[in-house]
């Protein structure tokens, strides 16, 4: 039996395309998974918060004075709609991380859009009560769109 010589070169076999497979060049780290349960976790509080202000739950009316209850009341309907694609956008970004979806930055992205505005607005008006919270979230957006970024760079999501 015959080989043909041209098909057990290295060159050849150097040359083939990797496939979309998991691999464990391309299997998420330990920490991946850490920083997914802990954006869920994040999220996830802040779509309490926004259904808790939606619809004005004794438990959000309880953890606020009267006068940050009026404040909140007072914020023009975009900046509650922001924070609704705030939150949303990014609970759908952090389930997209753990299905290892490259739309993960999509969704990550429109959150962070809204989180400026949301928190523009905040802090342009000068509602500065809760700045470390303010710049918290701020921070985290930013992060959570940036580790998307770098996953999908790594191969990590697809």
């Amino acid at each position: 039996m015959q080989y043909d010589k041209k098909f057990l070169t290295c060159k050849h076999i150097n040359n083939l395309k990797p496939t979309k497979m998991t691999t464990k060049s391309n299997k998420p780290p330990f920490w991946y998974w850490l920083i997914a349960v802990i954006a869920l976790i994040w999220n996830g509080l802040g779509v309490d918060g926004y259904l808790g202000q939606a619809y004005n739950t004794e438990r959000y009316r309880s953890a606020y004075t009267q006068e940050q209850l009026d404040l909140a009341a007072s914020m023009p309907s975009w900046v509650t709609g922001a924070f609704a694609i705030a939150v949303f956008g990014a609970i759908i970004g952090v389930i997209a991380l753990f299905l290892r979806k490259k739309w993960a930055t999509m969704f990550f992205g429109i959150s962070l859009i809204a989180v400026m505005a949301q928190m523009g607005f905040t802090l342009i008006k000068g509602y500065s009560d809760h700045i470390g919270m303010t710049i918290s979230i701020i921070v985290f957006a930013i992060f959570l769109f940036w580790f998307s970024r770098h996953s999908a760079f790594k191969g990590w999501i697809v």
